[in-house]
Order: structure tokens, then C-alpha cells, then sequence
């Protein structure tokens, strides 16, 4: 190894010193705030399960975030060290320095922004800036924001700027706004009827440079839009316990590397309704997108998680249970329509089912396809410089992407014990994550206890098994294959909790059909007011993580992990 282990551990030592050291008065009301988040790993290869051949002996993702607070001014700074990030980020992740630098002035409804900042417009459609460290996503625009509000109900945000890809910022230049209305305040009639009435409407454009693209005719070339906008508007409803949003956005032609050179306009649609009281809940929701992908930069080398202007909400379901997110989803680029339900009861105590101290039941279901008759018939069999192929919008594809159908209960059974169970029926098209591989169906379930005694103490305990088969990808009927190509998988946890202090938890996750490999993790947690200290050893397999329809593709790891998180 080079003298770089040096250099790491001596810049996080600086780190913890000067977050430590930074708990001091800075004047009257005046405050500082920070958050030291580092996490680490020392590889070890593992042929067996297919690990990477590691340079370096210590890998980390270092983050260092500030913040001051006054009455009208807030600065944040933060500082990242990524030379040698964990296992699975782009090339072009890893590098060191200040990443982020902001100021915010505020008086009364008024609020300037000038550096680095994030934002989300609506459900996203058209516009969100965010930060996943998981996912190694940092969209931030560098450059200028206004937003005002006022007493008649009126929000209204103007912004511009460079958006961050990793270490640099893009050529091309975003700007935008969106106005939000409270009906309630320009009628007093659906003020006095206690309704929520909002009604947002959004622009974002992006002006980027042309470039020189082959066209299909030999000699030839694309001629490429410079300057690409996109609309959004939005209604939501509130009454008592309903909840009903309406949204629709559409963009300009955005001919890129995701749609492969497409002159197609791309439009999102998405209603969703929820009503709940107590004991009760329902949420329905649909969403159709069709060529919505929008960057700003449109030329990619390999598939990329940088430079996304707008976000696509995925209706898949984001489960915490191991074997369950097994098979994540990441939204279709090339359109996709997306259906979720949601039902949650309470029975009630001394009711038949719901015994001595009542019973949760849940019951979730979510289907998502193509928006295309023929599996040919999207954006990736699409030729550059054509206008693509057009879907009626009502039209549903023959394609199969994802669905999941379970039900969830959650039994009390004395003052000290509860037992969770979960029985999840799902379909998953690996071609969703650029495999080229048949349907896989599972079905998954899952046993999980809590037991409480001596106050802080808590025992729990998992046990998950995956069924897992192979299915024809196309066809009027899914007919079963073979056992899927990694077969069965079982999950077994073990965590004991020390109140308020410790956690101690061993996992191992086996894989039944194919490889027979287990892998295993020991981790301890130590917690003391902001600090939170853990330490592990063990197997990560290969997979994807996701979050919100974005996927990272995760190499097969192993090795002594710590991760330390400080706040002040």
C-alpha cells in the first residue's frame, strides 16, 4: 500500500478533532451545527463469492458538513474525502475536497440563496436536487436561488445554476421556478370548510452546447437542441382524512445517450388518493411516464447516476426486510406504467383477531409495465434522429417489469413479546436492471420476533426464506421455467439491544440453489448521546442498492467495516 493510509487516517482524525473542537460559542444567537459521517472498510478478497482484487488496503466514504445559524444569515460548508471510496461507486466518484458552500439570507418571507443548494419541484418530475450517499447521488445546481412567501398564500422559488457531476460541475446551464397557491387563503368558503386546496405550477429549462452525433446516413449528423423545457402542475386535495393529488408534467424533445438519440417529447402523469383515520388507512395510486429521462448532460460513456435534473417516484414498495429488497426495481427510462395499493387495519383489542392487545394487518400490492404493445416497440430499439414510437396513453404493454403482492401482521401476544410475519408473492424482470435474463418469480417469507425484559433489554430475531423460480419473459401466460439462475435464499438474524447504549446483531445470508455461499455479518453498535460507533466483519453480496427508482450496481465485498456518525 501506498503512504495514502498515512494521509487517511491523519485527515480523519483532523475531521473528528475539529467537529469535537467546534463545540464553542460563536457569538450571541448565534449557532454552529455539524455532522461527521465516516464510513469504513478494510477488504479482504473472497474468490468464492467474487470480490474485486483491491489496490488499496483501506477504503472510505468521509463526509465533514458545518452549518452557522443567525437570525438572517445560514452558511453551510462540507467537506468530502472519497480518493478511495467503498466498493461499487463510479471512477468518477472518488476525489477529495469542499464540496458543497452555501449561504442563505433571510428576512421576513424572503429567503436568497448563493452557492450549492438542493430542491425538489412537486413529486419531482421536472425538478429535484438531492443527496443519497448510498446511491453515491449529489445533483446539487451551483449557482443562485430566490423564494418568497407571502401572507396570501403564495410560495415562489426562481433558481439557476451549474449542476454537480461529482468532482466537477456541468457545462450546461439549468434555471427554472415554480408558484405554489393556498386556495384557502383566496376563499374563505373552502377555508371555513376545512379544506386543504393547493394548486403549483413549474418551469425548468436547460441550455446546453450541440454536439456532433452520427446520424443513421453516413456522413450526416444529428442537429441537437440546445435548449430543452419542461412544465409541471400539480393539484392536491385535503379533507378530513382524504388526500388526493393530481400532477402532470411534460418536456420538450431531449434527443440523449438514455433514449439513444430520440426527437420525442416525454410526459409523466401521476394520481394518487389516501384516506385514513384511526385504525384505518388506504392509498391508491397510478403514474404513466413516457421518455421523461432529464439530464444535463446528455452524452454518457457507461450508465450513470450523475447530472439527473428531475426524479421519477417509483411505485414499487421499499421493504426493510433482506431477502424482500433482494430484487429492487429502478424506474423505466423508456416509460412505464406504475400502479400501488395500500391497505393497513387495526383490529382492535378484545375483538375477535385482535386478542389482549390488538393486531396490525397490511396489505400491499404494486404492478408495473410497459406502455408498449410489443417488446420491440421502446426506446431502445428506437433508431437515433427518428421520432420514436408513440403509446396511446391508455395504452398497456404486453411487458411485465415488476410486481408484489403481500400481506404483513403485526401480533402482540403479552406487555413483552410481538411476532411480525410477512408472506410477499413477486415478480421481478431482471432486463428492468439491464440483465439479460427471464422473469424471476419468488415468493418470500418472513418470521420475525421482539421479546422485552428488564426494561433494556430487547432480544429479536428474523427468519426469511426466498423461493425463488425462473418464468418466460414474454408470452399471453407466465408459465414456470427453471429454478432461477441464483436460486433459493435463506436469512437468519439474531439482534440483542442494551438500552440506550448497545446493539449486537449476527446475520448470515445463504444461497441454496446455486452457490451454497453464506454470507455472514457481526456487527456491534455503540451509542452515547450524538455519537454512534459501529463495527463489523463479514460478506456483502452482489447485487443492486436502491432508493426512490435509482439503482447502484454493488460488487460482492468482505472484510472489517466501521462506520462512526457525530452530530453537534
Amino acid at each position: 500500500m501506498r503512504c495514502d493510509k498515512l494521509r487517511i487516517l491523519l485527515f480523519l482524525a483532523f475531521l473528528y478533532s475539529g467537529a469535537a473542537s467546534a463545540q464553542v460559542s460563536v457569538g450571541k444567537g448565534i449557532s454552529l451545527t455539524g455532522t461527521l459521517q465516516s464510513d469504513i472498510l478494510f477488504p479482504k478478497e473472497d474468490h468464492s463469492i467474487g470480490t474485486d482484487i483491491y489496490k488499496d488496503k483501506v477504503l472510505t466514504n468521509t463526509y465533514l458538513q458545518l452549518g452557522v445559524l443567525s437570525k438572517y444569515v445560514m452558511a453551510g460548508a462540507r467537506v468530502e474525502y472519497l480518493d478511495y471510496p467503498l466498493p461499487g461507486f463510479e471512477p468518477d466518484f472518488a476525489g477529495w475536497g469542499l464540496s458543497y458552500l452555501a449561504v442563505t439570507g433571510m428576512y421576513k418571507g424572503l429567503q436568497v440563496t448563493a452557492g450549492d443548494f438542493y430542491e425538489q419541484f412537486g413529486s419531482g418530475f421536472i425538478l429535484r436536487l438531492y443527496e443519497d450517499r448510498n446511491l453515491g447521488v449529489d445533483n446539487s445546481l451551483r449557482g443562485g436561488r430566490i423564494a418568497y412567501r407571502s401572507d396570501k398564500g403564495i410560495r415562489l422559488k426562481v433558481l439557476g445554476g451549474k449542476q454537480r457531476r461529482y468532482w466537477k460541475h456541468n457545462n450546461s446551464f439549468v434555471w427554472g421556478g415554480n408558484v405554489e397557491f393556498d386556495l384557502n387563503e383566496w376563499w374563505p368558503k373552502i377555508k371555513d370548510s376545512d379544506t386543504q386546496l393547493t394548486l403549483e405550477g413549474a418551469y425548468v429549462g436547460k441550455k446546453e452546447d450541440d454536439e456532433i452525433i452520427e446520424a443513421p446516413l453516413p456522413g450526416k449528423r444529428l442537429n441537437l437542441p440546445t435548449v430543452v423545457n419542461a412544465f409541471d402542475v400539480r393539484l392536491q386535495y385535503q379533507k378530513s382524512g382524504f388526500n388526493v393529488i393530481a400532477e402532470y408534467a411534460t418536456k420538450s424533445a431531449d434527443p440523449s445517450s438514455d433514449n439513444y438519440y430520440v426527437y420525442k417529447n416525454g410526459s409523466a402523469a401521476l394520481l394518487s388518493g389516501s384516506y385514513s383515520r384511526r385504525g384505518m388507512s388506504i392509498l391508491l395510486q397510478a403514474k404513466r411516464s413516457d421518455n421523461m429521462n432529464f439530464r444535463s448532460k446528455r452524452t454518457f460513456n457507461e450508465i450513470t447516476t450523475s447530472s439527473f435534473i428531475n426524479n421519477l417516484p417509483v411505485f414499487a414498495f421499499q421493504h426493510t426486510y433482506t431477502l424482500a429488497a433482494v430484487y429492487p426495481y429502478a424506474t423505466q427510462s423508456a416509460g412505464e406504467w406504475a400502479f400501488q395499493g395500500e391497505f393497513a387495519y387495526n383490529i382492535k383489542k378484545n375483538k375477535w383477531g385482535g386478542g389482549r392487545y390488538g393486531t396490525n394487518l397490511k396489505l400491499g400490492y404494486a404492478h408495473i409495465r410497459s406502455i408498449y404493445k410489443t417488446p420491440e416497440g421502446n426506446a431502445i430499439s428506437q433508431l437515433r434522429g427518428t421520432n420514436g414510437d408513440k403509446a396511446a396513453f391508455f395504452n398497456m404493454g404486453d411487458k411485465v417489469f415488476y410486481q408484489d403482492v403481500h400481506i404483513t401482521i403485526e401480533k402482540k401476544f403479552t406487555r413483552n413479546f410481538q411476532l411480525n410475519a410477512m408472506y410477499m408473492n413477486q415478480l421481478y424482470n431482471p432486463q428492468s436492471n439491464n440483465e439479460n435474463e427471464d422473469i424471476i418469480h419468488s415468493n418470500i417469507f418472513v418470521l420475525e420476533g421482539k421479546v422485552r425484559w428488564a426494561k433494556k433489554w430487547t432480544l429479536r430475531a428474523e427468519l426469511q426464506y426466498l423461493l425463488a423460480s425462473k418464468y418466460k419473459p414474454f408470452g399471453p401466460e407466465l408459465e414456470p421455467l427453471e429454478r432461477a439462475n441464483q436460486g433459493d435464499w435463506m436469512f437468519a438474524l439474531v439482534e440483542l439491544s442494551i438500552a440506550p447504549m448497545f446493539m449486537f446483531t449476527f446475520s448470515d445470508m445463504y444461497n441454496v440453489g446455486a452457490t451454497g455461499n453464506h454470507y455472514y455479518n457481526i456487527m456491534g453498535t455503540f451509542n452515547y448521546k450524538q455519537l454512534r460507533l459501529q463495527l463489523g466483519y463479514g460478506k456483502t453480496r452482489k447485487g443492486y442498492s436502491c432508493a426512490g427508482g435509482v439503482c447502484r450496481s454493488v460488487p460482492a465485498s468482505k472484510g472489517f467495516m466501521t462506520s462512526l456518525n457525530y452530530s453537534f
